[in-house]
């Protein structure tokens, strides 16, 4: 795993906003007394939600309030890959796929967009609008080549489909999240090659059988004898 490090660029406070502050003590109430540590997760994930990354004195915050040494909820942060421990793009967090279904089925193209239009991989372009990395497997293996962007999964793209995405992430817009070419979750391309009779889902194929060894109808069966 590559070491992970806080940005060298810091402000100077945190504090939640009313809504976080609200859900963050919504989740330390689900812990019982002596356990609320295990409500660090969330809490940084309040913070990332936020600000749209993790920030050192949003850490001290959250170890303040869980009573936990700064050290330990730090180890978290930059433990796990979900938090973004440096400023992003106020219109988009770009995590392309990189792994090997992604890679064989055009990530390669969707690396070379990114670089073409917002420069190196983990900074953020020129104009603060998007930050975009490459990532390990995101679990849409089927629908590859795909990329989250910021909350949503965008699947079986091309490079001209993704581009026009981006496009429209840098216009304001909102693209619908899913695949690029209407696939319904993973089924094949152009859908489902087996087990299209509607007669297996509206009922009609149904038959009524026996079971065997079932007792009459209204009557209970007897208990087996040694």
């Amino acid at each position: 795993m590559s070491v992970r490090r806080l940005s060298p660029n810091q402000p100077e406070s945190f504090a939640f906003s009313a809504e976080s502050a609200k859900l963050a003590d919504w989740w330390v109430s689900k812990f019982p007394a002596g356990r609320q540590q295990s409500a660090v997760l969330p809490l940084l994930w309040l913070v990332q939600k936020q600000e749209g990354w993790v920030s050192e004195p949003a850490i001290r915050l959250v170890a303040e309030k869980l009573g936990m040494p700064v050290i330990r909820v730090y180890e978290v942060a930059t433990f796990y890959t979900m938090f973004m421990l440096e400023p992003v793009g106020s219109k988009a967090l770009v995590q392309v796929c990189g792994t090997t279904p992604c890679m064989l089925r055009g990530a390669g193209d969707l690396i070379s967009v990114c670089q073409r239009k917002f420069g190196d991989r983990d900074h953020l372009s020129k104009d603060g609008q998007f930050y975009w990395q490459e990532v390990e497997c995101l679990g849409a293996c089927s629908n590859a080549p795909m990329a989250a962007i910021n909350d949503y999964y965008y699947e079986d793209l091309t490079a001209e489909s993704f581009e026009a995405i981006l496009d429209d992430f840098a216009a304001g817009k909102k693209p619908a999240p899913g695949s690029a070419i209407g696939r319904t979750n993973s089924a094949p391309e152009g859908g489902p090659k087996v087990l299209q009779d509607p007669k297996l889902y509206d009922g009609s194929a149904a038959k009524l059988k026996k079971l065997p060894n079932a007792a009459p109808k209204g009557k209970a069966a007897k208990e087996p004898t040694a």
